[in-house]
């Protein structure tokens, strides 16, 4: 495995009530005693990047592992386009036979839904190579490790120079409601009614747990009393009550199955790349990328770590074509959560296909907005041009923008595409966008007096605005954020 260098390195296990237990790796030593439900934890000191070490744990038995890293872990989540593996993606033979790093390591989280949160998982460590990527895991089934993970936690290695942990746990199809702690939904006052829905089916599955343990216990007692008196045995019920949300498009339930196991292992950051199974919710999957991420740094502890995701990509999806705008419109602005990140993916999209086979483009970009943000590469250009503000002015409509790189640029070095304004009526034109400097203006002769500004408001879009680093600017529309 690898641990994560530079913090306090948790590590857990289970144990008789009371045993103590002690934990060394290198120096370290650390004794923990095992609490009356048999938990216990202790906490390393932090380590630079190194190894392999050995950690030996000792109670009443003995455990001893092996060939342990310590660099940076990232833990990788979503849905199809995260778990769509290396030997499915793009340049797939080529890719597989590459990737011998015996220092990225690889944890992939079997599927799993579940009610109540779960104490462990079923997985194992494996050294990056040809036969662990492509398809050497249990449950891996499409194209083994996830792709977007791997070039994610490639570039980061061959950049810094240093072991790289990488916990996929992604299921295809999945909403993002379900990868949701209940903390977080409960932090978001636009989700109470998610909240609460939580609350209730938990309420409810105590109640019918209790009842059912009590009518259990009431057969047993009846069953004593008729082995003493010799009479014939009653039927003992069994006990079969399920919760109501483990569905895995149930809130909570992949949380519960597949994040809380993990938490709380150290880890520097999470990327995440979902979205398209909430197409059509608009703004809202802003509060509930609020949730999402709120959620996890709560349940963890380890601060506002780094969470970077994929703005998900242009595709012929067969509803209204403004509904894939919107989602993206709210990934743009989940940007205003502290310490975030997004990829921009309409330029390496396939538009008659929902998982584009460029997957090196996409972790690559998720890990430049680590390398500058988290690692202090401060010369690296990693986005493009991300909407920031606008002004009127007369006729015209002036935009600015974060992330110009060297300057703003037509990709294609045509005119600029997928420009559209709108006066008081809120009905939105085609219009003509030039660059100016730092700005864009836009302005229609069909708007004299403009109000907003919206870009790439279709799902086909492919728009040419970038920046003179090739890096893609995202669609918008002013309507929905702030000035």
């Amino acid at each position: 495995m690898v641990l994560q260098r530079e913090v306090e390195v948790p590590v857990w296990g289970w144990a008789a009530p009371g045993e103590s237990v002690t934990c060394e790796l290198g120096q370290a030593k650390v004794t923990a005693v095992a609490n009356a439900q048999g938990e216990w934890m202790v906490k390393l000191p932090p380590l630079p990047a190194g190894g392999p070490f050995a950690m030996e744990v000792r109670g009443q038995n003995t455990l001893k592992l092996t060939g342990i890293l310590v660099g940076e872990v990232w833990v990788c989540s979503g849905q199809s386009n995260m778990e769509m593996g290396v030997a499915m993606a793009k340049d797939a033979k080529q890719e597989v036979a590459a990737a011998a790093y015996p220092q990225i390591r690889l944890f992939l989280v079997p599927k799993k839904t579940a009610g109540r949160p779960q104490p462990d998982v079923e997985a194992t460590w494996r050294e990056c190579s040809p036969t662990s990527i492509a398809a050497n895991f249990p449950q891996a089934g499409w194209g083994g490790f996830s792709a977007v993970a791997y070039y994610f936690g490639r570039e980061l290695h061959q950049t810094l120079k240093v072991p790289i942990g990488l916990i996929e746990s992604s299921w295809g199809g999945t909403r993002i409601e379900p990868w949701t702690p209940p903390s977080g939904f409960a932090a978001v006052p636009a989700l109470k009614a998610v909240s609460e829905r939580v609350e209730q089916a938990n309420t409810g599955y105590v109640k019918s747990a209790t009842a059912a343990i009590d009518q259990l216990e009431t057969a047993i007692a009846n069953a004593r009393k008729a082995l003493a008196s010799g009479g014939p045995l009653p039927a003992i019920p069994v006990l079969n009550v399920r919760h109501p949300l483990e569905g895995n498009a149930d809130p909570v339930s992949l949380y519960n199955g597949m994040i809380h196991p993990l938490v709380p292992f150290a880890i520097r950051g999470a990327i995440w790349y979902q979205g398209e199974s909430n197409n059509g919710e608009g703004m809202q999957y802003f509060e509930k990328m609020k949730a999402l991420v709120g959620g996890w740094r709560q349940v963890w502890k380890q601060g506002d770590f780094p969470f970077y995701y994929v703005q998900i990509a242009p595709y012929k999806y067969g509803v209204a074509p403004t509904q894939l705008p919107a989602i993206w419109n709210a990934q743009l602005a989940a940007l205003s959560i502290p310490n975030t990140g997004m990829a921009v993916t309409t330029d390496i999209a396939t538009l008659n296909d929902i998982h584009p086979p460029n997957k090196q483009d996409v972790g690559k970009r998720l890990a430049l907005w680590a390398l500058a943000r988290t690692y202090g590469k401060k010369e690296y250009v990693f986005s493009g041009p991300l909407y920031r503000s606008m002004t009127i002015e007369g006729g015209k409509i002036v935009l600015s923008f974060d992330h110009l790189g060297t300057g703003l640029d037509a990709a294609d070095d045509l005119d600029l595409t997928h420009f559209e304004i709108a006066g008081e009526d809120g009905k939105f034109f085609a219009a003509k966008a030039v660059m100016v400097g730092e700005h864009v203006v836009v302005s229609a002769d069909t708007v004299p007096a403009p109000k907003n500004v919206r870009f790439g408001w279709d799902q086909l879009a492919r728009p040419n605005l970038a920046n003179k680093e090739g890096f893609p600017a995202s669609p918008f529309n002013t309507t929905e954020l702030p000035r």
